[in-house]
């Protein structure tokens, strides 16, 4: 069976984005991939950022936006409890990095991912045992 992967807002985005040339190839590229095989996995920030962004920022029209969310929906989707945020403060804490991406990292780890595709981090780090690639990054 294909690793899980987790896939941050800014692909999403990107992949709606139609000023991005090679990030919104790369983007639809990516999500066409683990969608398609059911590797994809995504948490409620990560819909609720998307549609957030792609509403205010790209004009994405909301019945778009939201159609976008519930084929996402219909993937493995992970929802948080309190002792997730604590999770997350703890990895925010111990690692540095913003809470805002604790709680992503978190989300890919809990979910099982072994990959969490984003821009937002150190491109081939990896942060809790989760791999990070930037889908973008060149070479």
């Amino acid at each position: 069976m294909p690793s899980l992967v987790f896939l941050d807002s800014n692909v999403l985005v990107y992949a709606d984005d139609t000023y991005s040339g090679q990030k919104r190839s790369a983007a639809r590229d990516l999500i066409k991939k683990h969608v398609g095989d059911g590797t994809a996995i995504v948490s409620l920030q990560v819909l609720q950022e998307y549609y957030v962004v792609a509403t205010r920022k790209l004009g994405l029209p909301p019945d778009q936006a939201q159609e976008r969310v519930r084929i996402l929906s219909e993937g493995r989707v992970v929802c948080f409890e309190a002792r997730d945020v604590i999770a997350a403060i703890e990895l925010h804490r111990l690692t540095r990095i913003s809470f805002w991406d604790a709680l992503i990292v978190h989300a890919a780890r809990s979910a099982g991912a072994a990959t969490l595709y984003t821009e937002d981090l150190q491109h081939e780090g990896t942060v809790a045992g989760v791999r990070i690639v930037n889908p973008f990054a060149g070479g």
